[in-house]
Order: structure tokens, then C-alpha cells, then sequence
């Protein structure tokens, strides 16, 4: 049994020295060399970090990024990754909790995060891999020996309420745990090649990644640029035979709506999984006309519960109308509905909190313990031993055929473009601009756009303006609009249904 994802890469690496481990645009790296850059760059971090420790990197997903992040972990420490065109204040927000001694980074983006981070040493990876440092395999091995399968592999920084990015801490038996089951169900074996789509700092990427380092299948890195080039990605993703994809649902809109398969065809793609949103059925419609003997799979889960808690393989015919299911729980994953006073629920179409548990439950939020209490919590239906669930605050309900299905937010956070956001985020980094009085932001659902209300002196153009520099981009609002007052409801809460009401029936 694995203990540490190393010795996944390294088994792969004895096994299949010379096949292709990872690929991107530019070049291909065998499980041999990419083990042999990993240990040469744990040597160098071995004298600058201590175990559990963190490496931040601020540069796009790349083979020398794959390097770099697995030298990370032959040092005793854990990745972090921060996206290169998130606004400043966001990455010095990430930067400030993470605290890291070293952030790696390229050319291209050495003198912004220069600006970002005065305490750490940066350096450009490209620079360090081609340094050809001596392996030290006493100085790893002694490291290895003090290692235990919870130590934290990764941290993915999502959205946070408060305006401070939550930073999600995933360790080793966690990722062993997932991926062992994961590949196995779905069949990925070393034949394989899977495309790739999501940058490093979103977890899907995870899912890539770690079926190949356990399976010996090629992981084929896609330019994030390609997902607004549709001939240049169907050329990709037929050129490099792909068979399997393990996408966002964003993505594979991206290819449905731009017409991708009327101009060239992947026909080696076998497998597709999509997570992240529910896919509408229109979209999944196209994928299966084009690709009719594929598997397709829902899947759900959040960053909490390293990346998928259920999974759904569609295997019937949709109408239009029609949500495709969560499905059941991954093996040694616990997935259950909680009503208002935490009872169980079991009945169909009865709406409960879709809570879960397990092995690949996440580690808590990093340096964050009051936040990790709100929500990593003691299962209520357990008063006998200690059995700490995410509550996830989405709610689902059980259909006739007894599989999940996704109903809602319990509150404000919503997904959109692929990502997990926290409407109240938007709205205290809002609140806090010149001239905003109070803000309320709502998720029109049917047209999936962010609308931000305020009330204030503020000018529309100059808001946006400024809060392009402080919200990442898939947070920005796709509207502002400025009221006399929030209309309240009985409650004395601001009344949110009316403000969406008024709203589109102004548009009228």
C-alpha cells in the first residue's frame, strides 16, 4: 500500500521507465526523467524548507511545472498554485497565508510576483531543472523516513465569504485513497492518454495528474489558450490520440457551443467525465451524437472531499428537462443527506444537506481553524466515536432510482464557470470600495451571469474598473447596478428575490 504519492511515481517509474509520463505543448517527459528532475529538485528545496511545509508556484501549468511540484513533495513539503491572472490583492491575499519560503516561477512572470512576495526567494524553475543538481538520495531518503501518509500534498485556494480565500488542505492518503478507487472503476490503464483541461490550482487537475502517475497512462497538458480556439484544440486532442477526459463542464460547452466536433473529430476519446456544474443535457446530447460509443460520467464532489465524493456513468437517454443525477458514493466514501435538525434523510425527492465522509476528506482550511470548525464537523448521527463530515452546504434529494441528485446551494455559494464561489466574497470586496454603501450580489441562474446591487455614490464604470484589480476573473460581476435602497423582507433581510425580480422585469 502506498504511503506518499512518490512511491506512485516512483513504481510507475520502475515499470515504465521510458514511457511518456507527462506532455505538453512544447515537449514530452518520460516516468524516468520526470522522477530523476523531481529528486534533483527536492535536493535544492531540502535545504530551504522544513516538512509540511509549502512551495508556492506562480506560473501556468507546464512538464516543468509537474517537475517542480514533485520535488516539492521529495523535500517533505506540499504545492501550492496561484493563478498568474487572478488581480494582485487576491495573490498577496493567498501569498500572506501561505507564508512560503520559495515560490517557483518562469521568465514571463518573475518580475510581477517579485513585486507580490519580498520575504520568499524566487527563482525560475526552467533555470533550477536545468541546473543539473546532484541527487542527494541520503539527504531525501532521511526525509522520507520522517514522513507520514497525512502530511498535506497540495493546497487549493477557493473562494471565501469573509473576502479571504480558504485554502483547502488535501494530504497524500487522501489522493492515494481517491485515485486508487477512481482509476479502477473507470478503467484507465497504461495505454491511456488524458487531455488535461484544468490549470493545476483547480482540482480537477488532480484527477489527471494522479491517474497516471498510479496507472502509467500519459497525462497530455492542453493550453488553456486552446479553450478559445476550438480548430486549434480538436487538432490537439486528435493529434495526440487522447482517450480519456476528465473535464469541467465549462469545457465541454466550449466545444458543443463553437461547433469543435463539425471540424475535426478525437474519434480515440473513449472515456468522458465532467464535474464542477450540472452539464445540460443539450451539450451532453452533441458530445454523445459525436462520440456514441464513449462512457460518459457525471461526477461530484467539492475541493473538500478530494475532488469526487459521487459519480453518475450515463447510461440511458435524457430529455431536455431532465438533471442527470450525483449517482452513488465512490468506495469508502460516505455520502448522506442531513434535514434542518440533522436527521437523517432517506425518503425520495426529500431534500436534505449533502454531507460526506471518509478517507479523502480533506485536512481543514490552511491556518484557518475558525473556518475549518464551521464546517468540518462531528457526524450528529454519531455520538459514539469521533467521525468528522464536510457538511458541503449544497443540497440534493434521492431520486426513484435511489442515486442523488443535485438541487441547490443551502446558501449564497454558487458555481459558475466551473469554479465554487461565495457570493458574500463579492459582495465584501465590494462593500469595501469608496463611495459603495451596501452591496448584494445574486445568481440569475438561467442566464448564469453575477449581478451586483450597491447602493451609493458610486459610478457603475469606475466600480468595475476597480474591482477588476481585486476579484479573480471568474468572480467579476456581469452586471452592476446601483439602487436607491436594498428592499428587506419580513426578516429584516435584505429581499433578494425582489432585487432579481425588479431587475428582469426592468430588462423587459
Amino acid at each position: 500500500m502506498y504511503t506518499n504519492i512518490l512511491d506512485m511515481l516512483e513504481a510507475s517509474s520502475k515499470q515504465y521507465p521510458e514511457r511518456l509520463a507527462f506532455g505538453d505543448a512544447e515537449k514530452d517527459i518520460t516516468f524516468w526523467d520526470l522522477e530523476t528532475k523531481a529528486k534533483s529538485v527536492g535536493t535544492l528545496l531540502a535545504d530551504e524548507i522544513k516538512i509540511a511545509e509549502p512551495v508556492a508556484f506562480y506560473m501556468d501549468k507546464s512538464v516543468d511545472a509537474v517537475c517542480g511540484m514533485f520535488g516539492a513533495v521529495y523535500a517533505g513539503g506540499f504545492y501550492s498554485f496561484l493563478d498568474v491572472k487572478q488581480p494582485q490583492a487576491r495573490t498577496e491575499s493567498v501569498l500572506s497565508i501561505l507564508e512560503p519560503k520559495v515560490i517557483f516561477t518562469d521568465a514571463e512572470n518573475y518580475e510581477k510576483v517579485s513585486h507580490y512576495a519580498t520575504d520568499a526567494k524566487i527563482l525560475i524553475l526552467a533555470d533550477t531543472l536545468a541546473e543539473n543538481i546532484t541527487v542527494d538520495e541520503g539527504k531525501l531518503q532521511k526525509i522520507r523516513r520522517e514522513f507520514v501518509d497525512v502530511n498535506p500534498l497540495y493546497v487549493n485556494f477557493t473562494s471565501g465569504s469573509t473576502g479571504v480565500p480558504k485554502g483547502v488542505v488535501v494530504s497524500h492518503r487522501s489522493v492515494i485513497e481517491f485515485i486508487s478507487c477512481f482509476t479502477k472503476i473507470f478503467g484507465i490503464r497504461e495505454t491511456d492518454i488524458i487531455g488535461n483541461q484544468a490549470p493545476f490550482d483547480f482540482d480537477v487537475s488532480v484527477k489527471d495528474i494522479y491517474s497516471g502517475l498510479m496507472t502509467g497512462a500519459k497525462v497530455q497538458l492542453i493550453p488553456k489558450k486552446y479553450f478559445s480556439m476550438p480548430t486549434q484544440l480538436m487538432d490537439y486532442l486528435t493529434d495526440k490520440e487522447v482517450t480519456t477526459l476528465i473535464w469541467a463542464v465549462s469545457a465541454m460547452c466550449f466545444v458543443s457551443v463553437m461547433k469543435g466536433f463539425e471540424y475535426r473529430l478525437p474519434e480515440k476519446i473513449h472515456t468522458v467525465m465532467f464535474s464542477g456544474e450540472v452539464l445540460p443535457i443539450k451539450h451532453y446530447k452533441i458530445w454523445k451524437h459525436f462520440l456514441p460509443a464513449a462512457k460518459f460520467v457525471n461526477l461530484y464532489g467539492p475541493t473538500e472531499i478530494t475532488c469526487n465524493c459521487t459519480y453518475y456513468v450515463l447510461d440511458r437517454e435524457f430529455e431536455d428537462t431532465d438533471v442527470i443525477p450525483m449517482g452513488k458514493a465512490f468506495p469508502n466514501e460516505k455520502v448522506f443527506l442531513l434535514d434542518e435538525n440533522d436527521q437523517l434523510v432517506t425518503e425520495k425527492d426529500v431534500q436534505g444537506e449533502i454531507c460526506v465522509g471518509g478517507t479523502a476528506l480533506a485536512l481543514g482550511y490552511y491556518k484557518d481553524r475558525e473556518r475549518t470548525n464551521q464546517v468540518f464537523v462531528q457526524n450528529p448521527l454519531n455520538m459514539s466515536y469521533n467521525e468528522p463530515i464536510y457538511r458541503t452546504g449544497d443540497l440534493g434529494k434521492y431520486n426513484e432510482d435511489g442515486d442523488l441528485v443535485y438541487v441547490s446551494r443551502k446558501d449564497f455559494q454558487i458555481k459558475h464557470l466551473g469554479h465554487r464561489i461565495e457570493l458574500g466574497e463579492i459582495e465584501a470586496v465590494a462593500m469595501a470600495r469608496e463611495g459603495v454603501t451596501r452591496t448584494c450580489c445574486i445568481y440569475d441562474r438561467e442566464k448564469q451571469r453575477l449581478i451586483l446591487f450597491y447602493t451609493g455614490e458610486r459610478e457603475k464604470i469606475s466600480l468595475m474598473k476597480e474591482l477588476r484589480t481585486v476579484l479573480a476573473p471568474f468572480m467579476l460581476p456581469n452586471a452592476l447596478v446601483p439602487v436607491e435602497e436594498m428592499p428587506l423582507n419580513k426578516n429584516g433581510k435584505i429581499d433578494r428575490n425582489k432585487l432579481l425580480s425588479d431587475f428582469l422585469n426592468d430588462k423587459k
